[in-house]
């Protein structure tokens, strides 16, 4: 007999919940599994009377194997596998940084004990990062707290010596000519920390490219010497190129860089470095790289701010002002820093208190 109505259409296997056999109530499965306990030791106290001892030991093993295996695969299945779904979305939420970590505990039998070791690892971790937050935090602090100083003490200054002028000391033209000449100094100082500012941030970001070349480093050694001779002199400072003039350092790098890393750990050797010291440069050649050397007997700095030397502003004596002599932004060294390792190398630092510092960095010779 016809009929009117539409045949339902199946449900596709793929609509289906794939998760539809895990939505039973821990009642319910507590009950199927002691219903099939008891249907199977039922079975083995019957069938048990008429075996034979052998038999009936047999029977026993069999028995006690089958409701070891439906409750531990019962547990496993139900119990186990919800937990692993919860260590699987943890797994991906962390994956980036524990997927070694996580490696180590994946085959463990009991995720329990894997779950109870990957939260105190991560405990641990997180515990490490909090700590780390809270150094950069100081850090980063300390930095705002030294630009802040660094900008202020060259605005301040000429705007003192601006104001002077305008107060009516303009007038007198020998006062006139010596306080434009201050402020512009103090004015030049706050240009080259500005731009100190940005070339360290762009080295840091990788945005300035090294234009490599090949160049003699004893040429160039020569440069900076006697750029810094003038300032040298007003410490009674000595700076030595040890290397004979018809000698050749043939390497590959940037060499505006390199020089400018040259300058700034002289430099630095001049303003930090004993009255009336010494600083010498020397190159030496190795298989592949020419070291570089700067060196100074000066008062040495402590084991403590070895590591921190080459932070921004850091400064050993922290009651010490501003160079005197007008040069310097507190970024030399952590420019130089910043140059020499883009040049695939490290600048090493050997100090002792009271017998002077030693800064080294290696650049890669020209193959002959």
């Amino acid at each position: 007999m016809a009929t009117n109505s539409t045949p339902t259409k199946p449900v596709p296997a793929a609509a289906a919940s794939p998760r539809s056999g895990l939505k039973l109530s821990s009642q319910t499965i507590a009950i199927i599994i002691s219903v099939t306990v008891a249907l199977i030791i039922t079975v083995y106290l019957f069938i048990s009377p008429h075996l034979e001892f052998k038999q009936r030991v047999l029977a026993l093993a069999l028995t006690f194997s089958a409701c070891f295996l439906l409750v531990y695969f019962s547990y496993e299945a139900l119990i186990f596998k919800e937990i692993n779904n919860i260590y699987g979305s943890l797994e991906k939420f962390k994956r980036k940084e524990f997927k070694r970590m996580s490696s180590k505990f994946l085959f463990r039998p009991d995720p329990l004990q894997r779950i109870k070791d990957e939260i105190y690892l991560l405990a641990e971790r997180n515990q490490k990062e909090i700590e780390e937050l809270k150094r950069l935090q100081a850090m980063r602090r300390e930095f705002l707290a030294d630009v802040s100083h660094e900008l202020k003490t060259p605005i301040f200054a000429a705007q003192g010596f601006l104001h002077t002028l305008i107060d009516g000391a303009i007038d007198d033209e020998r006062v006139r000519d010596k306080f434009l000449q201050k402020a512009a100094r103090s004015l030049d100082g706050l240009d080259t920390l500005v731009q100190d500012l940005i070339t360290i941030s762009q080295l840091e970001k990788g945005v300035i490219q090294m234009k490599k070349t090949q160049f003699d480093l004893n040429d160039l050694g020569r440069e900076a010497v006697e750029q810094l001779e003038a300032k040298a002199r007003t410490r009674n400072t000595t700076i030595h190129l040890v290397n004979a003039p018809e000698e050749t350092f043939e390497v590959i790098g940037d060499r505006g860089r390199i020089k400018q890393v040259l300058l700034n750990l002289i430099d630095n050797a001049i303003k930090y470095g004993a009255e009336n010291g010494n600083i010498w440069l020397s190159f030496h050649d190795g298989k592949k790289k020419t070291v570089v050397t700067v060196r100074d007997d000066g008062p040495g700095i402590h084991k403590e701010h070895l590591t921190r030397i080459f932070e921004r502003f850091y400064r050993i004596d922290k009651s010490r002002t501003k160079d005197s002599s007008g040069g310097g932004s507190g970024l030399g060294l952590a420019i130089s820093k910043h140059i020499v390792e883009a040049h695939k190398s490290v600048i090493a630092v050997v100090s002792t208190v009271g017998e002077g510092t030693t800064m080294r960095f290696k650049l890669p010779r020209v193959k002959v």
